[in-house]
């Protein structure tokens, strides 16, 4: 019985992804930090919800890149005795409570705008206006500082997408502030506010989709595993694959395992270097642990219940 285990620098990668933007990170969580408290003072100071629901959603992205950071932190540990895998799954946790974190942000805002549409407020238009562009000018810079290491991160992507979400919110408080101040329009602000929430939320949906699927060890998507387990089978010397498990670990990085059956001549070692080849050149998996075993094997695996 052979047993092997492909570990090549995809695993690392991964990981050091987040790591490699951490100094934009705190950058961007000192910008978002001092942009929230001016929105939050300025919106109860006059009443908009639209300027209250744009601070809401900067005080998630702050959330949100504060547990990037905090994630980032725990995952660089190195793994211990109890965790074999470190703490790699923390950017998932991450990202799912960003999506969390949103979708609250949503409900209190179409609760709040049902009742403003019922009883508008008196909204001044003028610092309405000169807080959302200056939170607009924030959200911009945070913009340009995630938006590269959000295509390698699951976690970033999180942040990414509340800033994103953001950007466009201080966009349509802006327009808004505008319509208020030259025609005393009371309705454009809840109005502005719900379009933010809409806008929002199936983006949301999305990123909380993702990190489920993670959290629940799902194959991920690109994967197609009944071919991959054909492509296994059909390598010189294999005559059954079983136990075949594919899951992502943390973004960017699949792992999997399976048991492959041999004939009695076969050279392990060879099938062993060809499997793993197959998975790292095919499929980008490249921490893959595999055993390769003959027939009176593969029937104790069988003989289990789960």
């Amino acid at each position: 019985m052979s047993h092997g285990h492909g570990h090549g620098h995809g695993a690392v990668g991964a990981v050091s992804a987040s790591g490699r933007y951490r100094h934009r990170l705190i950058a961007a969580f000192a910008i978002l930090l001092a942009f929230f408290l001016l929105e939050a003072v300025v919106g109860i100071a006059t009443s908009s919800l639209a300027l209250l629901s744009d601070a809401g959603h900067m005080l998630t992205d702050v959330l949100g890149v504060g547990m990037a950071l905090a994630a980032i932190t725990a995952a660089r540990r190195p793994a211990g005795s109890s965790r074999t895998f470190g703490l790699y799954r923390m950017e998932v946790l991450a990202a799912l409570a960003n999506a969390a974190l949103l979708f609250g942000v949503a409900g209190y805002i179409f609760v709040e705008a049902v009742q403003r549409f019922q009883h508008p407020a008196e909204v001044p238009g003028l610092p309405m206006m000169a807080t959302a562009a200056a939170g607009l000018v924030a959200n911009l810079a945070v913009f340009a500082l995630l938006r590269e290491g959000s295509r390698e991160s699951l976690n970033l992507r999180g942040a990414y997408l509340e800033v994103l979400a953001d950007t466009i919110g201080s966009a349509g408080v802006l327009v808004g502030g505008a319509l208020t101040l030259a025609f005393g329009w009371a309705w454009v602000d809840p109005l502005v506010a719900v379009g933010v929430a809409l806008f929002v939320l199936p983006r949301t949906w999305k990123l909380a989709r993702q990190a489920l699927r993670i959290l629940v060890q799902q194959a991920p998507e690109q994967i197609d595993v009944r071919q991959l387990r054909a492509e296994l089978a059909a390598l010189p010397s294999v005559t059954d694959v079983h136990d075949l498990h594919v899951w992502t670990l943390t973004s960017g990085m699949e792992v999997a395992s399976a048991h492959l059956t041999t004939g009695p001549d076969a050279d392990s070692g060879g099938v062993l270097i060809a499997a793993q080849r197959l998975l790292a050149e095919r499929y980008r998996i490249e921490h893959a642990t595999l055993q390769v075993e003959p027939a009176e094997c593969a029937r104790k695996c069988r003989e289990l219940t789960w």
